[in-house]
């Protein structure tokens, strides 16, 4: 069977390492631009996929780490990458979308593949009042922020906050309180994918809060809606025996 993925895109991040990469992988295997590319392979960190994902192609990104974390890279070998990229094994991925209004009335909206995020923007601790699918669910969270998550952002910022890891492919995505000081308790939730997230803001003035998809920050904001896309797919390319199940196992041994 000929190989699905003759035509390679080669995309780095900033850094040095990544840029030498680059170099190198171009000289041995050529390079085209990325419409007429099969497959992109993105060498620098999590960021820098992120990155390349987010720039929405369609196409499979194979990832090679150049960076510093590389929980969704592959590790860096120069040689033999077309039979890697043949290899390799399909994660398909779907992001969240997040739409908030800020106190000045405009609303803005994004797209996360790992996770959409509200934290205080002042000195004082974040309240929010939380809805699920237009229900009330928490009159007030007084926390330092709280986190939706997809399953394949799991183990970043919602596993730092000591969130859930979520099995790809579950159709399910976390909510996690950031510092939960009210209700002391309170464990956060493991949602349907089809569920609407909604954040309202109580004393805005007082207490702050940015809203952040997967880097992308908008503030102070008055309210933050946030639902999974199924329609929109990303397609991640691993190492066999490496891909985001096995990666999302490790993690909960580790």
């Amino acid at each position: 069977m000929a190989n699905q993925y003759t035509h390679i895109h080669f995309a780095a991040s900033h850094a040095e390492t990544a840029q030498a990469a680059q170099a190198d992988l171009v000289a041995r295997y050529g390079q085209v631009p990325r419409y007429a590319a099969d497959v992109i392979v993105a060498l620098g960190g999590d960021g820098f996929m992120l990155q390349c994902l987010h720039e929405g192609t369609g196409l499979p990104v194979y990832g090679m780490n150049r960076g510093s974390v590389g929980f969704l890279m592959n590790d860096y070998v120069a040689d033999d990458l077309p039979a890697r990229l043949e290899a390799a094994e399909q994660a398909v991925i779907n992001p969240l979308s997040m739409k908030a209004e800020t106190q000045d009335g405009m609303l803005h909206e994004a797209l996360a593949i790992n996770e959409v995020s509200l934290l205080r923007a002042g000195p004082q601790a974040a309240k929010l009042k939380i809805s699920i699918n237009d229900k009330v669910r928490m009159e007030e969270l007084v926390c330092d922020g709280a986190i939706v998550s997809t399953p394949a952002g799991s183990t970043a910022y919602n596993f730092s906050a000591h969130g859930p890891i979520l099995p790809i492919g579950s159709d399910v995505l976390a909510l996690t309180g950031i510092a939960s000081f009210r209700p002391r308790r309170w464990q956060g939730a493991i949602l349907p994918s089809s569920a609407l997230v909604r954040f309202d803001i109580l004393e805005p003035d007082k207490r702050p809060v940015m809203a952040d998809a997967d880097s992308r920050s908008v503030k102070p904001v008055k309210w933050v809606e946030v639902r999974s896309e199924p329609e929109i797919e990303h397609r991640i390319l691993f190492d066999p025996g490496h891909g985001l199940e096995e990666r999302l196992m490790r993690e909960q041994f580790a």
